[in-house]
């Protein structure tokens, strides 16, 4: 066995087990708090590394695919952006969440979306080229998107300028998009082979990278987590599931395909949770990650949940579950 198979085995069975894995470091991490801590001033980085791994997978043909389909995904990027954002806080409202626990979910809502959606349309039958194309158009657009969401949604209750919170967002997602797309390119052309060693071991580093920011948010709020678990909870899954619904609903009624309305499905209900994470704890409380930190979890067990779903409807088997670059 080659050392480049090697590296595809240990990336394929780390994302396969994602979950579990995420699930055994946050019960570490409520039961040994102060040994994760310490990470929570890497999460900025590590979040960095994510997001290099998502430009690793794109491609020219990603781009090309805007300006082939714009209609399918004008719509699908226009429902990320207003449907997630407006139900965070009209959840927050409902709910009566504390503002300091309730601004993770703003900030959830505000996100881009998340390679996650990527797997799960794939998983699940839908347009797995539309999804890239949403999915790549939101994060292009996060610098100007997410912070306006924030300042308009949070007003008066929060400090930071949509300056800050706009630069902040450049340096964690887009640069590192831009140049895991321009090493791509690069290796592509020059070294192909070192090129299919990375695009093999970095779902590891990804889901790592993933693991230790949720340990880390964990570990920040074990009092948090154990006294408003109930609340947070039901925000997570009503906010996911919502979007999830939504996204399908306004794909079915614009008159998308079924695949179609199924990427965006996907698209609008799951989010790049992880850089809420990194804002949360850059610019807010701690507590203010824990939403985002949760919904990471929650994602990416009704994602592959709603998946199978549609998989059974058309009466096939679903894919085995294994998370791409950075399935947040």
């Amino acid at each position: 066995m080659s050392t480049l198979d090697r590296l595809e085995q240990v990336g394929e069975f780390t994302s396969k087990y994602f979950v579990l894995w995420v699930l055994v470091a946050s019960g570490a991490a409520l039961y040994a708090p102060s040994a994760f801590t310490p990470i929570a001033e890497y999460i900025t980085p590590l979040l960095g590394i994510i997001m290099l791994g998502m430009g690793l997978t794109l491609t020219p043909d990603d781009f090309k695919r805007i300006v082939e389909r714009p209609r399918d995904v004008a719509i699908g990027a226009a429902a990320q952006w207003l449907v997630m954002p407006t139900l965070a806080y009209a959840l927050v409202v409902v709910l009566g969440l504390p503002w300091e626990v309730g601004v993770g979910l703003i900030l959830v809502g505000a996100a881009p979306g998340g390679t996650a959606s990527n797997v799960m349309t794939y998983l699940g039958r839908g347009d797995v080229a539309l999804s890239v194309t949403i999915t790549t158009v939101t994060t292009i657009a996060a610098p100007l998107v997410m912070p306006a969401w924030i300042v308009v949604l949070a007003g008066e209750q929060i400090s930071v300028t949509f300056a800050q919170l706009s630069e902040t967002i450049i340096w964690v997602v887009l640069v590192p998009v831009v140049a895991g797309l321009v090493l791509r390119l690069l290796l592509d052309r020059y070294a192909p082979t070192a090129a299919k060693a990375g695009l093999s071991v970095f779902p590891a580093i990804s889901v790592l990278a993933i693991v230790a920011i949720v340990a880390a948010v964990v570990g920040l709020n074990v009092e948090n987590i154990l006294t408003a678990g109930t609340l947070v909870a039901v925000a997570v899954v009503l906010h996911n599931g919502l979007g999830l619904g939504a996204g399908y609903g306004i794909g079915k009624l614009t008159g998308m395909t079924e695949d179609r309305a199924r990427a965006c499905a996907f698209e609008v209900g799951l989010q790049n949770s992880g850089l809420a994470v990194a804002l949360a704890t850059a610019f807010f409380d701690p507590i203010a990650a824990l939403i985002p930190a949760l919904f990471s979890v929650w994602h990416n067990v009704s994602g592959p949940a709603l998946a199978t779903f549609f998989t059974r409807s058309d009466g096939e088997p679903i894919a085995e579950y294994e998370p791409a670059v950075g399935a947040d």
